[in-house]
């Protein structure tokens, strides 16, 4: 894709699931990365697969989103590794679904590690900067856009990712351009928690029927969408929230219309 060989990024939660894919995608587009995450161990068996193919282009720190003190730990850490940041890929969120049973504390650690902390990061990457230029993609999720039982967390916190990026948009245009992406189910190790045995081939048909291309989203599908996002072929994309859901959001109450019948004109 165009305008993405030769700049640099950082992307949060990188060490595994979307946000690995995400960062393998772009150093396979000639990006060199920073990414983050929680856990040493995880963070540094996909820092040694990484390096195999891209050595010297990526690096991995620790670092929990939630703390105030990560945005400045990460970009002063990237800076000195790049000189520049040119992309920010907001990617790790707490996967905290609750409802009425949700505690003042659930709230806060949903909304402190999700959105403010993808707000302090777009805060963050606009300062200081040495090139005019730049984007930000937010990963958000199809709950943010629609109900789910036992939810009230999680969904919440998606929905506000949307408000954000198009306020941001705004303020930081002509600039830096702010685009988010919503996925719907993706394989990945949190979805396959909820199979019988943590194996693709045993993923309900219904759960591929959620979508209009039947099938489960894969993590590389969605790092393509935001690399796109990021590179020049987006030049006229900001405060959008592109819906790589393979039609999920487009899908009505009556699903695929297998089990209808459907009134016609003749």
């Amino acid at each position: 894709m165009n305008g993405l060989k030769g700049k640099s990024a950082i992307v949060t939660g990188g060490s595994r699931g979307i946000g690995k894919a995400i960062v393998e995608r772009l150093l396979d587009e000639g990006v060199e990365v920073l990414f983050c995450g929680r856990n040493e161990k995880v963070g540094l068996q996909t820092l040694s697969e990484l390096e195999k193919r891209h050595p010297g282009k990526v690096a991995f720190i620790v670092a929990d989103m939630e703390n105030p003190d990560t945005p400045g730990l990460l970009f002063r850490k990237a800076r000195a590794l790049f000189g520049e940041v040119d992309f920010l890929v907001n990617n790790a969120f707490p996967f905290t679904a609750k409802g009425a049973d949700a505690t003042r504390d659930d709230w806060m650690h949903t909304f402190m590690a999700g959105p403010a902390a993808y707000a302090l990061m777009i805060a963050e990457f606009a300062k200081n900067r040495t090139r005019k230029e730049g984007a930000v993609v937010c990963i958000s999720s199809i709950s943010g856009h629609i109900a789910q039982p036992v939810r009230w967390t999680y969904n919440a916190a998606k929905g506000a990712v949307k408000q954000l990026i198009r306020c941001a948009a705004m303020d930081l245009a002509p600039d830096i351009r702010v685009n988010a992406c919503s996925p719907a189910w993706v394989w990945t190790d949190e979805v396959a928690k909820a199979t019988k045995d943590g194996k693709r081939e045993s993923v309900p048909k219904a759960w591929d029927d959620y979508h209009l291309l039947q099938k489960l989203q894969e993590p590389s599908q969605i790092a393509a969408s935001v690399a796109f996002l990021l590179s020049d072929d987006a030049c006229a994309v900001t405060g959008h929230d592109l819906f790589a859901d393979s039609g999920y959001l487009a899908m009505g109450p009556e699903g695929l219309g297998k089990d209808a019948n459907y009134a016609g004109s003749e």
